[in-house]
């Protein structure tokens, strides 16, 4: 006796088990990138930049479920939990509410972009604010002294090295240059007199990274954490356009010695370039010895990077 297999009634849909399939198995190679990321090796700076960009991978989880939901299969959609859970797991805390407290000291950071036409016209849509300091970085020969004059009144102070520079509304003393190892000065450490106390303030440009071309850039990431390491400063800001975002994997000296306000009292990854749609945070506000109570981003005219904002409390006593 032959059986005969039974056929689909006239106009029922089967469901493509392929599709699935595809699902499940981009799922779980999601999942892994996600969880092995710092398990790549360094080849061609691909590590670094695996590292800076896995929080975005997190955007591939909605386009899987809805691949899943199109495929009509259980199996996929649970398959999709997973790679949601790795990133919740390591990047989910910035989407956490960001704990209110008070602005004793607020600062702006901002790359003026060579480019600019109008570089102090961006300096003063940062003033609009009234932050205590505005650090600016790639500011070409003659922007951060035409800035510091224009803004004389509001910001009577300021300190000027090569390519950045920092206006503040309190007193600056103990200007030093850093070794960039660079063929023009990219880097200051200032001391700031606020009523509160004196604060350390770096501001920093680092080298650019390239695509196999991240060696200068990390020597200046070392070289930073070094400066840092050595500074008896009770209270410390790092100010700048470090070039590489706090998940690289090459931040991580500077990491160890300084906390990102970002992480700690902004909401978001707080992405900073390109300026029309940002995909990296290479601006950066890190510090020590302070409270950050309020951590952002916000877009100033001229430039290809956004700003970044922080605020900071005293600590008591």
């Amino acid at each position: 006796m032959t059986t005969q297999l039974a056929k689909p009634a006239p106009g029922t849909r089967t469901r493509p088990r392929w599709r699935a399939a595809l699902v499940v198995l981009a799922a779980l190679a999601l999942a892994a990138v996600l969880a092995g990321h710092r398990l790549v090796p360094n080849v061609y700076s691909a590590g670094s930049l695996l590292d800076s960009v896995a929080p975005l991978f997190g955007l591939a989880v909605p386009v899987l479920a809805l691949a899943a939901l199109a495929a009509r299969s259980r199996a996929a959609l649970l398959t999709v939990a997973l790679p949601a859970a790795v990133w919740a797991a390591q990047f989910g805390g910035a989407l956490l509410p960001p704990q209110d407290g008070p602005a004793e000291l607020r600062v702006v950071s901002q790359n003026l972009y060579a480019d600019n036409p109008d570089p102090a016209a961006t300096v003063e849509a940062l003033a609009a604010d009234a932050p205590d300091l505005i650090a600016i970085q790639e500011a070409i020969e003659g922007v951060a002294a035409t800035a510091a004059e224009r803004l004389r009144e509001s910001y009577p102070h300021h300190a000027i090295k090569g390519t950045v520079g920092l206006l503040s509304k309190h007193p600056i003393t103990r200007v030093s240059s850093l070794d960039s190892e660079t063929s023009w000065i990219r880097g200051l450490r200032a001391v700031v007199e606020t009523p509160q106390g004196d604060v350390a303030v770096y501001v920093a440009h680092l080298r650019s990274a390239r695509i196999n071309e991240t060696a200068s850039r990390d020597r200046n990431i070392r070289a930073l954490a070094d400066a840092v390491r050595g500074d008896d400063a009770s209270r410390v800001l790092v100010l700048g356009d470090l070039n590489t975002s706090a998940e690289d994997r090459a931040f991580a000296p500077l990491s160890a010695l300084l906390h990102d306000a970002q992480a700690d009292a902004g909401w978001g990854f707080g992405l900073t370039w390109p300026s029309t749609l940002p995909v990296l945070r290479p601006d950066q506000v890190l510090y020590r010895g302070l409270t950050a109570t309020d951590a952002g981003v916000r877009r100033a005219p001229g430039t290809d990077h956004r700003a970044v904002t922080a605020s900071f409390a005293f600590p008591a006593g």
